[in-house]
């Protein structure tokens, strides 16, 4: 997926992240974390990023995350929803694609 410009998802209250996408071309994938659980789940928060990132056929992109304790399913879908906004195809998702992905 092309990402044409900056787009951000979530926000910054309890049990949320906020998740912002930075086209940088390349094929390096950037993730940068603040997380009020960084010492227990900053691993596992920047994995499901860069798992759904990969799922979504991105890379060239750095990834600013500022995360108050959201699930993993809301971090998967704040990193979705921002995708789909830098690429600007918000509410063009591809469901069949994402729901095979938790098969």
């Amino acid at each position: 997926m092309e990402l044409k410009q900056q787009a951000v998802a979530g926000t910054a209250e309890s049990s949320d992240i906020m998740v912002t996408i930075d086209p940088v071309g390349g094929d390096a994938v950037e993730i940068s974390l603040d997380s009020s659980v960084e010492k227990a789940f900053g691993d596992r928060i920047r994995e499901v990023i860069a798992e759904t990132l990969k799922n979504l056929g991105v890379t060239g992109v750095k990834v600013t995350a500022v995360d108050k304790g959201a699930l993993d399913c809301t971090v998967q879908a704040r990193t979705i929803a921002a995708v789909y906004r830098a690429a600007g195809t918000a509410g063009e998702f591809d469901w069949k694609e994402i729901d095979a992905w938790n098969a």
